[in-house]
């Protein structure tokens, strides 16, 4: 399948080029830089082309992934373009002008779907992620598109262009509005954030941590979002009257009328205690690793940068409340704590296995005869750092005792301290290794 993601070199739409491609589609990429773009194509293996309408002529698919802006002008230019039985899509975060404009200018026989990935180019799956569909129509590529999204077991909400823009006005418009105030607030005021740090508890850090999360964005993308959608200028109205309205009572010391506000307000937010449940999950989590770090200093840690996805693999060090110190292959490595992930021990043990040298050995033990060799084996396969065991040989000879038999075992280990770990399984079932 030939998919032409326009504005595929950069941000999103290069995600969703890289995420295509791996499904084993073919990418034409987009973009307004002609030597970024075959500089991109090239890394990729993949197609580029400067010329949105030749790009979009060819493809079974073509994605509009460029700002919003420039969304509904986009898709005026290629969609007359495009190929009887092809599928328009669009992935900004406005629905109703791209939906409008989509039906409009597609020719007869065009399949077009609007929609909303709930979620930025940092993602390394598709897993738990919201993806907002809002078809007008259903042709034969919706089914498609929803099996492709429940394979990878994303969460999928399907509505009508009008009612994503009315709650984008609340959920992206009204929460970037404040956050970003929040933040140029505490830089007004001169606050050194650090050092607030210290005085802070469990919820103003994670709170400051979302701030963080959403200007350190594209500011040109948050800029249209909050310029785009129609129904935004009447959340910001209502939101500054009501900060008017609580400033007041503050200043008037209108004591009652601020707990009933602040009350009527939490009642409307409905099932406070999910709310405090998942907030204080979010808090033990952050907890949880950090405690869980500083019990393994002085032990082999496996810890995934969250960015680049590099696993590096050595002996923790030291722990800072920022950073993790780790000796990796005798040189250290200094991480940062908020950009690591902990492996599991089934992460760490697939990952060495795909990436350190196994050592293959085999042992002989002698046990009673009524000893169960496969069973032994499956139980050497559960020693930590072991990963593949089989029955080898079954002897019975003259050098054997009566009752007894010889069975070798072949195994494969990370290191020899797992082989240390084999022999005193063997012996601790009362076989004596030959």
């Amino acid at each position: 399948m030939h998919v032409a993601v326009i504005g595929g070199t950069r941000g999103l739409g290069n995600w969703i080029a890289h995420f295509l491609q791996e499904k084993g589609c073919q990418i034409t990429l987009t973009g307004r830089n002609s030597i970024v773009g075959e500089d991109i194509a090239n890394k990729m293996g993949v197609s580029y082309t400067s010329d949105n309408i030749q790009a979009a002529s060819h493809a079974n698919v073509v994605i509009i992934a460029v700002p919003i802006e420039f969304t509904s002008q986009t898709i005026k230019e290629v969609a007359p373009h495009l190929q009887e039985g092809s599928l328009l899509v669009d992935v900004t975060s406005v629905k109703e002008l791209p939906a409008e404009t989509m039906q409009k200018y597609t020719p007869p026989g065009v399949e077009v779907l609007p929609t909303h990935p709930m979620f930025g180019p940092r993602i390394r799956s598709l897993e738990g992620q919201v993806i907002v569909l809002t078809p007008q129509k259903k042709g034969i590529w919706y089914p498609k598109v929803l099996e492709l999204l429940k394979l990878e077991r994303a969460r999928i909400l399907e509505t009508t262009p009008e009612q994503h823009d009315r709650m984008m006005s609340i959920v992206q418009g009204l929460t970037h509005f404040a956050y970003i105030a929040i933040a140029s607030t505490i830089e007004k005021m001169g606050v050194d954030i650090k050092e607030s740090r210290k005085f802070a508890s469990p919820i103003y850090n994670l709170m400051l941590d979302m701030v963080a999360r959403i200007v350190a964005q594209n500011p040109y993308l948050y800029y249209s979002i909050q310029t785009q959608n129609k129904y935004i200028p009447e959340v910001h109205q209502t939101f500054l009257e009501t900060f008017q309205d609580l400033q007041s009572m503050i200043s008037d010391e209108k004591q009652d009328e601020f707990v009933k506000a602040m009350s009527s307000a939490a009642k409307h937010l409905n099932d406070l205690e999910a709310s405090l449940g998942r907030s204080d999950k979010a808090i033990s989590a952050l907890n949880a690793e950090v405690t869980h770090l500083k019990n393994s200093v002085g032990m082999e840690v496996g810890l995934r940068h969250m960015y680049s996805g590099k696993i590096h693999l050595g002996i923790l060090d030291s722990l800072s409340p920022d950073f993790v110190i780790l000796k990796e292959n005798n040189r250290t490595v200094k991480l940062k704590l908020s950009n690591i992930e902990i492996l599991s021990g089934e992460e760490l043990k697939s990952w060495k296995t795909g990436n350190l040298p196994l050592k293959k050995l085999d042992v002989s033990v002698v046990l009673p005869e009524t000893s169960q060799p496969e069973l032994i084996s499956r139980v050497i396969r559960s020693v930590e750092g072991v990963v593949s065991s089989e029955v080898k040989d079954v002897y019975h000879g003259g050098q054997i005792p009566e009752g007894k038999k010889s069975i070798t075992f072949t195994y494969q280990v990370l290191s020899l301290e797992s082989m240390e770990r084999v022999q005193e399984l063997l012996t601790g079932f009362g076989g004596i290794i030959r």
